[in-house]
């Protein structure tokens, strides 16, 4: 059977992703495609209880801590559920994976980026997306979309997601052949199609 694709999708807090990775399942299921739906950190199983820990952990946690959470998340997810789902000839589509790792512990937190790189590497077996959409959003626009009712990582503060944007559009720049950075200020239909046609070219 032939092997699948693997497309991720990245950005701060309230860029769209899930609407749009949604809207691209929608398509893709429409045009008769098998696509797996999935994210990080949380996918099934293991992941959920990672999840929960990243998430709304409500002690301190340091930024090392952190980091090696959301790798053992993305190790179980890669094994267990998007190798796999690769080689049925699925096309999996994730909302987020190793780039928010550079961006949120790397450049947001401070650490090593390539010790980042390095550990990625580790986690998933070297294995990179086909493709990534990269939806850019302003910190205010961001901020305001996630609202008062905030998880631990959404509470970091304004530098801290400024440091996280930058960090996104580096990446976008370093690897301009893999990420496709896209503005989430346009209408929600011509992202969509935008994507659609990124899509389709692989």
């Amino acid at each position: 059977m032939r092997e699948g694709l693997f497309i991720t999708f990245e950005g701060a807090d309230g860029c769209g992703k899930t609407t749009q990775i949604e809207l691209l399942d929608k398509y893709l299921k429409n045009k008769g495609y098998n696509t797996l739906l999935t994210r990080e950190p949380g996918a099934k199983g293991l992941g959920t209880q990672l999840r929960e820990i990243l998430l709304h952990y409500d002690g301190e946690v340091s930024s090392k801590c952190e980091s090696f959470l959301f790798l053992a998340d993305r190790a179980q997810h890669v094994d267990c559920i998007v190798k796999p789902a690769i080689k049925e000839g699925k096309i999996v589509l994730c909302d987020r994976h190793t780039d928010s790792t550079v961006a949120y512990q790397g450049y947001g937190r401070g650490l090593d980026i390539n010790e980042i790189k390095h550990l990625n590497n580790i986690a998933t077996s070297s294995l990179k997306p086909d493709l990534t959409i990269l939806l850019d959003v302003d910190i205010e626009t961001s901020m305001k979309r996630v609202g008062k009712d905030k998880d631990r990582m959404e509470s970091s503060g304004k530098d801290f997601f400024n440091r996280v944007r930058e960090g996104f559009l580096k990446i976008a720049e370093l690897e301009p052949d893999r990420v496709k950075l896209i503005s989430s200020s346009d209408t929600i239909e011509n992202i969509h199609n935008r994507i659609v046609e990124l899509v389709e070219a692989l």
